[in-house]
């Protein structure tokens, strides 16, 4: 077991330069941890995946990328929009701002939407957004991954202050010491466990179990023989749908987005009802009923050249808890993520960032 303790650093200008420790690196942990780190503060962050993105991430195979989890964000909230001029050129707007509506037979709606606001990506994949967000802490040494927090607790060194240990794949372990706040950016059911196994009930604790976050299985299909632009190419003629499907609730053309490469890959994701009902089925049983619910909706039959599926257990909130984050100056514990607000990428942003400048 290793120990990693922060050495002593100056006061920032704005007052005693404090150190925080952010439980995971997708949209919300990033954009606290970076909105602490701007703030003059020691912020260490921590991601059991091999890397920072969350429900951004993406799977890279032979042929080509696919955004496994969030398909696009869009743009509501100015904070968002100043903190996206900090990467310029790393986002682009995707084409299928109009997303179609399908009936389960997979026919466009007859009334079908008019063109809404705009769906935005980050390239080359989804998690090039939070992956540029953090990369000033992985720089300096400040983000670990493939680190899984296990423990929670007072630092015998210093009584007011925290420590926490982790545990990697591989069995080895290590404890990270001297933290004055501990952001747990992490779905609510996990938070509340991982608060429960420490246990420690800070005053906002019960109010989590009001929360409610919906699976979703992930299909990604590979059609090698087909390739974007050109004459080759399968199905339908539109890039994203929404389908009422009783399997299919979102269809995404992948090659379709920008900065992709051009052969035709397809993300599908399973409804809400229909995962949480399979929730334990195997991965070959679930491939083989989301790819036949595929060709059901976009009448493509050809034998995928490639194809794998994904579980999300905490993917898409149904009941938010109604509050950007929740924090407790005086035990210096925190909570935020999209499931305080609501589902969307930039609730996850807004989240975070509100408990920083709470916290700071």
């Amino acid at each position: 077991m290793t120990e990693y303790r922060p050495a002593s650093s100056p006061a920032s200008p704005s007052g005693p330069q404090r150190r925080f420790a952010v439980v995971g690196a997708g949209m919300a942990g990033v954009a606290c941890a970076r909105t602490l780190a701007q703030a003059g503060h020691e912020v260490t962050l921590i991601e059991k995946q091999p890397r920072a993105g969350g429900r951004t991430s993406s799977v890279d195979t032979a042929y080509g990328s696919f955004d496994a989890g969030a398909q696009y964000f869009t743009v509501r909230d100015e904070r968002f929009s100043q903190a996206l001029q900090t990467v310029p050129g790393l986002t682009r707007r995707w084409s299928a701002s109009t997303v179609r509506v399908l009936d389960a037979g997979g026919r466009v709606a007859a009334a079908a939407p008019p063109p809404g606001e705009a769906h935005w990506v980050a390239t080359p994949t989804m998690d090039a957004l939070v992956q540029a967000w953090a990369e000033p802490l992985a720089r300096e040494g400040r983000l670990f991954t493939h680190a899984a927090v296990t423990h929670i607790e007072r630092d015998p060194m210093r009584p007011l202050a925290w420590q926490l240990r982790t545990a990697a794949l591989d069995g080895s372990t290590r404890t990270l010491a001297g933290f004055d706040g501990v952001v747990l950016a992490l779905p609510a059911p996990l938070t509340q466990a991982l608060l429960a196994q420490c246990a420690l009930a800070p005053d906002w604790s019960e109010a989590l179990a009001d929360v409610q976050i919906a699976p979703c299985w992930t299909l990604m299909l590979a059609f090698a023989q087909a390739v974007r632009p050109g004459l080759v190419t399968l199905g339908p003629q539109w890039n994203a749908a929404r389908s009422t499907h009783h399997r299919v609730a979102w269809l995404a053309r992948e090659s379709s987005k920008p900065g992709r490469a051009q052969i035709e890959r397809w993300t599908v994701q399973a409804s809400p009802v229909w995962s949480q009902e399979h929730l334990h089925d195997d991965h070959a049983r679930i491939r083989a009923k989301l790819t036949r619910a595929f060709a059901e909706v976009t009448g493509i039959h050809a034998t995928p050249t490639h194809s794998l599926v994904r579980c999300w257990p905490y993917a898409q909130t149904q009941s938010p808890l109604g509050q950007p984050f929740v924090w407790d100056a005086a035990t210096g514990l925190g909570a935020c993520g999209d499931w305080c607000l609501g589902h969307r990428l930039e609730d996850a942003f807004i989240s975070g960032l509100s408990l920083a400048l709470a916290a700071a």
